[in-house]
């Protein structure tokens, strides 16, 4: 699986970007796809993430951002973040989990100024 995403980019506070991460090769063998954020100097961290069963979102994003998927085959997860505040500038990491262990996207730097 290679995971290609897009999307980051300079917003100001309370504005919006969406994210958007495409999967392509073996799109049969993953069973979650998901959002991280890094920061330097500090752990990477989850921002939502979906599967068949629903969605999962971190505590600090909830209610402002919406992970979705184009179809059942998880082929395009794209997130939605509104509302954004400084704090939300990271790099943000798409990730698959698949059968065959759990790939990484490139990042992509999002940027919030106050």
């Amino acid at each position: 699986v290679q995971l290609q995403a897009s999307g980051g980019g300079l917003v100001q506070a309370g504005g919006s970007l969406r994210l958007s991460c495409a999967a392509s090769g073996s799109i049969f063998s993953i069973n979650v796809m998901g959002w991280y954020r890094q920061v330097p100097g500090k752990q990477r961290e989850l921002v939502a993430s979906i599967d068949s069963g629903g969605t999962v979102y971190a505590d600090s994003v909830k209610g402002r951002f919406t992970i979705s998927r184009d179809n059942a085959k998880s082929t395009t997860v794209y997130l939605q973040m509104n509302s954004l505040k400084p704090e939300d500038t990271a790099v943000y990491y798409c990730n698959a989990v698949t059968t065959g262990g759990r790939v990484w996207g490139q990042g992509t730097q999002v940027t919030v100024s106050s």
